[in-house]
């Protein structure tokens, strides 16, 4: 199993900010979304939120990354990433068309 971190941030508005964590509680995710991800391989998703930063945890139960393609030909899922959207805003250093940018370990306990 392999975990990957992802970080976003979100429009700095407290109201647009509280609304996009009640789209994340449960039972308000939509079940389609719920099911795309599972079929990706995603054994297990966390966000956390600071102000306006979001890291996103994401354990893959095969190691690949959550497949763009797929989530790409699903129209549910469109529709959930344009919603959500919304709320989002790119850091500086992320690509073109580049919503959540992968986090690079810099440090590991375990190996120190």
């Amino acid at each position: 199993m392999a975990r990957h971190y992802y970080a976003l941030d979100l429009r700095d508005d407290a109201e647009a900010i509280a609304e996009y964590e009640r789209w994340h509680q449960p039972g308000h995710v939509w079940p389609e979304i719920i099911a795309s991800i599972r079929a990706s391989g995603v054994e297990e998703m966390e966000i956390f939120r600071t102000g306006n930063r979001l890291v996103m945890v994401v354990q893959m139960v095969d190691g690949d990354e959550v497949s763009r393609e797929r989530d790409a030909a699903n129209a549910k899922t469109l529709e959930w990433e344009a919603l959500m959207d919304g709320y989002q805003q790119r850091l500086p250093w992320a690509e073109v068309g580049q919503k959540w940018v992968p986090m690079r370990r810099i440090f590991s306990l375990a190996e120190s």
